[in-house]
């Protein structure tokens, strides 16, 4: 069974930074960042393909940037100017073909 793995999240202040880090144990064409807060639903953040193409929400395009690196099946987050409402847990997310697999989640709490 595939494992994704997430690291790096953390208590950070407002206009912080954090990167997170998720390893997966397989391979996929789509791997990615879901988020979700308190009393709310999950939702996307950003996604990068296998090739290198990315689209983000739009409420963090210009502060947050994802990459991978194929040959470690690695996914990074790289999220800047951090805002009290990007608190959540953040799950990293893989697909290939009709498959797809979540990470246990990793907390990001902003907060002065």
């Amino acid at each position: 069974q595939v494992q994704l793995v997430e690291s790096g999240g953390g208590l950070v202040h407002p206009g912080g930074s954090l990167r997170l880090s998720c390893v997966s144990s397989g391979s996929f064409n789509v791997m990615g960042w879901y988020r979700q807060a308190p009393g709310k639903q999950r939702e996307l953040v950003a996604l990068i393909t296998s090739g290198g193409s990315t689209s983000y929400d739009n409420s963090v395009k210009g502060r947050f940037t994802i990459s991978r690196d194929n040959a470690k099946n690695t996914v990074y987050l790289q999220m800047n100017s951090l805002k009290p409402d990007d608190t959540a847990v953040y799950y990293c997310y893989a697909r290939g073909g009709s498959y797809n697999t979540w990470g246990q989640g990793t907390q990001v709490t902003v907060s002065s």
